[in-house]
């Protein structure tokens, strides 16, 4: 009965919050099982997947394959039952840390995954020595900006007409040795 429900769940995401409620199938998924880890060879796949569909202009399985393999990146996965539905990146600048990319699959939006992974992410730049972090994010982002002020990024300034659809990037700064 469960796994049946999980599966209506998964076949009506796209319903409206009322409808989904008034035929009583829970929007929440179950993330106990929810493995944050480095990102590996075999996860390519899965992280272009959630490139796709998380971005006009997704990087291409070669350069997440390239990322892998510089030395001054670290990329990290979200993985719920073997599926990977989220990542996050960051550049190694000297003592900062860059963060390329935080992305979560639509499915799985909602889910407090994108806070794993910032939270996670934090915490490894700090234990890498890192003094501190940034990242630019779309000024209409305004989700993305109060998860990133929930782990002490503060804006610094913006980068007119940064995206290739000529919107402002707001630029953030953590100073780790704040927290």
């Amino acid at each position: 009965m469960e796994k049946n429900r999980e599966n209506l769940n998964n076949q009506n995401q796209d319903l409206p919050q009322d409808l989904n409620s008034i035929l009583g199938l829970d929007t929440q998924l179950n993330t106990n099982n929810l493995i944050i880890r480095p990102m590996r060879k075999e996860d390519i796949e899965g992280v272009h997947m959630v490139e796709v569909d998380c971005f006009d202009d997704p990087w291409s399985k070669k350069s997440l394959m390239d990322e892998l393999k510089n030395n001054l990146a670290r990329y990290l996965v979200a993985e719920l039952d073997s599926v990977i539905v989220g990542y996050v990146g960051v550049w190694f600048v000297v003592d900062e840390g860059h963060i390329t990319n935080v992305a979560v699959h639509s499915n799985y939006r909602g889910q407090r995954i994108g806070d794993r992974l910032v939270e996670e992410m934090v915490k490894l730049c700090k234990s890498e020595g890192l003094v501190s972090m940034t990242l630019e994010v779309r000024s209409s982002n305004t989700v993305a900006q109060n998860l990133y002020r929930k782990y002490g990024f503060k804006m610094a300034g913006v980068r007119k007409e940064y995206y290739s659809d000529r919107e402002d990037a707001i630029i953030m700064w953590n100073q780790l040795s704040e927290l």
